[in-house]
């Protein structure tokens, strides 16, 4: 979902963080809210003004979905729901969760706390600038427009189209009828793909009345509701798959291992030239794990040195992000390899290897599982979009 982003601060615990594509866009709403917005409310003020207008707008919208997200973040902690940090992007902000929330009342105080952390601040507002000085123009404009953006963002989130707080809302109402997490994210889903195809329709319809930025915002806003909407539902299908299974029931044995004493060139052409793992333990005579060594580690070295050079000088620790224990959760695993970008984790027990596992390893078992109950049997049943 996520691009380049940068961690700014810590607020109660979480990390806030700012993803490339939100630059992007708080240029373009400042730029909007200083030529054409509070030029078009508030006539007559110098053009400085208004820039300044637009960028402390800006800020409080920042400050706005920033609280919006930290009140979601906030109720997950409070039910000992793990969160991965809140992150502003495009199209506003996103608390990242590390799991699915354990029963229908968490799903729905954590899904309303945003929208009514949103109301609040927009009455806050409202008052404020019903209460300032009537030639205090730049502050009450500034003021009201938060006002109504804090309004509108609780509104538009309260659309039951999920993964919007309104379709997490309707989520937690058809889980606690309907007794089953994934075949009430089914439906959420299906409300929220169908209200993404709605939006992208929508979108259409705009050009032929020559808007064609309005239609790009609609459009781009349409199709992230409806990927998003999917892929949350493939989410909760995945960790109803691989709820409770251990990483041990996807290892392979024996796995490719490296000596240390092999050369560089014996590693190249064995080795490199021939699987394709991105870290490649290096075990000992006792088969204990000595180390990991990648292509980047032989780079560092001149082709030249690869016949008299060896592994073991090469060789790095391996760490937390490349290992797991045969007891790890399967969706631990996962989890673990989408975050640090790699391909495959090593297995290990007691400094011992015992495998090499890969989402394909993960997968291969799921698509097995999907095949042997059926794509309409029980909570593995896929939604059609």
């Amino acid at each position: 979902m996520f691009g380049r982003r940068v961690t700014l601060f810590r607020l109660f615990g979480f990390e806030i963080r700012l993803d490339a594509s939100w630059i992007v866009i708080a240029a373009l709403v400042a730029w909007s809210l200083a030529t054409g917005f509070f030029p078009a409310k508030y006539q007559g003020l110098p053009l400085r003004t208004y820039w300044i207008m637009g960028l402390i707008g800006v800020l409080g919208l920042f400050g706005s979905i920033v609280l919006h997200e930290l009140c979601h973040s906030l109720v997950a902690n409070y039910y000992k729901l793990p969160m991965k940090g809140i992150t502003l992007f495009i199209f506003g902000g996103v608390a990242e969760m590390g799991g699915e929330p354990q029963s229908p009342k968490i799903e729905f105080l954590m899904a309303i706390a945003g929208p009514i952390a949103s109301i609040v601040l927009g009455l806050i507002f409202f008052l404020i600038s019903n209460a300032a000085h009537p030639s205090a123009i730049p502050a009450i404009g500034i003021l009201s427009y938060l006002a109504w953006i804090n309004l509108v963002l609780a509104a538009f989130n309260l659309i039951p189209a999920f993964p919007l707080d309104g379709g997490r809302v309707l989520r937690a109402a058809l889980w606690h009828w309907k007794g089953d997490l994934t075949r009430a994210t089914a439906i959420a889903s299906r409300i929220g793909s169908g209200f993404g195809a709605l939006l992208m329709a929508f979108a259409i319809y705009q050009l032929f009345f020559g808007r064609f930025i309005t239609a790009i915002w609609y459009f781009l806003i349409g199709s992230f509701i409806r990927r998003a909407s999917q892929m949350s539902y493939q989410q909760v299908l995945l960790g109803s798959a691989l709820s409770g299974e251990p990483v041990s029931r996807f290892m392979h044995q024996p796995p490719v291992t490296v000596r240390p004493e092999m050369s560089i060139r014996q590693f190249v052409e064995d080795y490199l030239y021939r699987y394709d793992l991105e870290v490649y333990p290096v075990v000992d005579e006792s088969e204990n794990l000595v180390g990991c060594v990648t292509a980047a580690n032989v780079k560092s070295l001149p082709k030249e040195e690869w016949d008299r050079r060896h592994v073991s000088e090469i060789v790095m620790p391996c760490n937390e992000a490349n290992t797991v224990s045969p007891d790890t959760d399967a969706l631990s695993a996962l989890s673990k390899i989408r975050e640090t970008g790699g391909k495959s984790l090593l297995v290990t027990e007691r400094n011992h290897l015992l495998a090499i596992i890969s989402p394909k390893d993960i997968l291969n078992f799921l698509t097995a599982k999907m095949r042997l109950e059926g794509p309409h049997s029980g909570p593995l049943s896929a939604p059609r979009f």
